[in-house]
């Protein structure tokens, strides 16, 4: 599952959200003979796009030119997560099931400002837009080697969520920013100004996912995994490989079907685990000592041609 938070788009997201709303209607003006794809929220699912404009760009009470009013969230399940949706219910039903996800991650979204009186997606202004393609971009590797062109279509399942969350909550008062995570010495200031912690937010929509549907999600296939091995120390990395390995070995057994959360709450930890003398090398040379590997020195054979002099 990847999840995603940026400003826009389209560019700028300290005016108006006309720009995004336009943009994010592009299925709608490409097949205008199929039944258009309206907006929507935890109460609503035939939002017009003139309503998501008119109520993100009155919702900026008390913000500044040059603060953001809005914020852009990309909510896109992996091929193999919809391909199991689709088997599950269908092709309409995995369209339904993925706007009732959208609903969950916003009260994630919610949740993770720690903030008083925001605890769910009711608290928050946003409007969310289900696609079914994606297109490839000047900045796809893609493009850029000539293998595709702009504009072409994804292959693959390519079913997303874009959701457009005002910077104010629903009452139009209390600033609210995914781009904030002050850990500052103040925790008291921090929390006032309402701090969000992005790794942990990606975390809960995975969990959420697959509480839901029931998936089954492989420790490799998680944002913890992918985090780690981009931005975990050594040793941390080499922990991860262990705990593979182990999950790896318990799948393996005939009839073990275990999600993540089963499988971290079994007492292999316990166990010893074998001994693996690269990694434990490469763990010493990064803290600065000398990896030493014994080895045993060949005697040199005396060679007998069967000549006696």
């Amino acid at each position: 599952m990847y999840l995603n938070i940026t400003d826009n788009e389209t560019g700028n997201n300290k005016g108006s959200s006309g720009a995004l709303v336009h943009y994010l209607e592009k299925e709608n003006r490409m097949d205008k003979l199929a039944e258009p794809t309206y907006w929507f929220n935890q109460s609503r699912q035939d939002v017009h796009a003139y309503e998501v404009r008119s109520s993100m760009d009155t919702n900026v009470a008390r913000l500044c030119k040059d603060e953001a009013k809005f914020f852009l969230l990309n909510i896109s399940p992996s091929q193999k997560e919809i391909r199991f949706l689709k088997e599950q219910y269908g092709e309409e039903g995995a369209k339904e099931k993925l706007k009732q996800y959208a609903v969950s991650v916003m009260d994630e979204y919610a949740r993770n400002f720690k903030r008083y009186g925001i605890e769910s997606s009711k608290d928050l202004l946003w409007f969310g837009k289900l696609e079914n393609h994606r297109y490839y971009s000047h900045k796809d590797p893609e493009v850029k080697q000539g293998i595709s062109k702009r504009g072409q279509l994804k292959e693959g399942e390519q079913m997303h969520i874009q959701v457009i969350v005002s910077r104010k909550d629903i009452a139009n008062k209390i600033k609210l920013s995914p781009m904030n995570n002050s850990r500052g010495k103040n925790a008291e200031h921090s929390k006032k100004v309402g701090q969000f912690d992005r790794s942990a937010f990606k975390t809960s929509g995975e969990r959420i996912f697959d509480q839901q549907f029931n998936f089954d999600r492989q420790l490799t296939e998680t944002f913890r995994y992918a985090n780690m091995q981009k931005n975990g120390q050594l040793k941390d990395r080499i922990s991860l490989h262990e705990e593979t390995r182990h999950e790896r070995s318990a799948r393996q057994k005939p009839g073990s079907r275990q999600t993540n959360t089963q499988f971290e709450k079994q007492s292999w930890l316990k166990e010893k685990p074998q001994t693996n003398y690269l990694l434990q090398s490469m763990l010493k040379t990064e803290q600065g000592n000398s990896a030493h590997l014994p080895f045993r020195k060949r005697k040199k054979r005396k060679r007998n041609n069967g000549l006696n002099l």
